[in-house]
């Protein structure tokens, strides 16, 4: 089968590979429709705790098909239409995963949308839920033009919150806008937002999150999902500390940390969202798996308004 090795340099090159085969408690599945994030750039520099660049596949989502189920995995998940959540390995034809890594798709979804929503959706719910968000309260998205922020804008507007969303340019507000958006603030014309919040969903971090962070209510909540502005400043503690009054709550969140049982509750409720008209999956582009360094460049660039997929076939 053919998948994308990280080079030496950092660069993709697509090549023949062995098919995997799954062991205990996985399945193999066939890729319809595979997905891209910013984490899959850090993958090929080699920054990805744990997991060396080089010789290394990316790809944490893929949609698609459960060809084989490997010893102690159910055998009835054989045939299922699935989103899997592999540790890595995505941008191959097909991939290993842990049974309890995949998520129910219906037959009838689009392989291209369920991806769209995929690990962003999964993200952007439970960082909302673990954050309290409430009907009523007020809330801001950093980096909301991105696959995360973009579905953490709809999600928190579906539930009754009023949401400002912080992007970078007046055609993506206008977008947002459209997606639920209560209020937009264009960063690269405005340092920080000039209201408070309850809730502040941060995908960037970087130098300015001490600044945002500064923006919350009495008992608000910063909620950290990304870091695609790198490593938040040294304020952002001593901004926590000075402002110890006000009771705000700092988190960070991964979907690494997640319970099999708490990813089929928020897929549930994707999903529920989606059928119902209240969650709109986002697609930037699709591209071929052979363009899959493309797909890397343009996320590297921040150029994608929602989710790059790539097609393996």
């Amino acid at each position: 089968m053919r998948a994308a090795v990280v080079q030496p340099s950092g660069a993709l090159d697509l090549i023949d590979v062995e098919q995997p085969a799954p062991g205990p408690g996985q399945v193999l599945v066939e890729a319809d429709v595979i997905g891209a994030g910013y984490v899959d750039v850090m993958l090929s520099r080699g920054e990805y705790r744990g997991i060396p660049g080089p010789g290394s596949v990316p790809g944490m989502e893929v949609v698609g098909r459960v060809q084989a189920a490997g010893p102690g995995a159910p055998g009835d998940l054989v045939g299922r239409r699935v989103l899997a959540m592999p540790a890595l390995g995505g941008y191959a034809e097909r991939v290993v995963v842990d049974a309890d890594r995949v998520l129910p798709v219906p037959e009838e979804a689009d392989a291209a949308e369920a991806v769209a929503l995929g690990v962003n959706a999964l993200v952007a719910e439970i960082v909302l839920r673990r954050a309290g968000t409430a009907a009523g309260e007020h809330v801001l998205v950093r980096g909301a033009g991105g696959g995360i922020g973009s579905l953490a804008t709809q999600i928190a507007s579906a539930r009754g919150a009023e949401v400002t969303a912080v992007t970078s340019s007046a055609a993506r507000g206008e977008r947002l806008l459209e997606l639920g958006a209560a209020r937009i603030v264009d960063r690269t014309a405005s340092a920080v937002p000039d209201r408070t919040y309850d809730v502040i969903v941060d995908t960037v971090a970087g130098p300015d999150a001490g600044r945002y962070l500064k923006l919350l209510r009495d008992n608000g909540r910063y909620a950290l999902c990304g870091g695609v502005g790198g490593a938040p400043g040294e304020d952002l503690l001593s901004t926590l500390l000075s402002d110890f009054h006000t009771s705000p709550t700092l988190l960070a969140f991964s979907l690494n940390s997640v319970t099999p049982q708490e990813l089929l509750r928020s897929w549930q409720e994707i999903t529920a969202l989606w059928t119902g008209g209240l969650l709109s999956p986002v697609l930037h582009q699709r591209l071929a798996l052979t363009d899959a360094e493309h797909a890397l460049e343009l996320l590297e660039r921040g150029t994608p308004f929602g989710k790059v997929v790539l097609d393996p076939r």
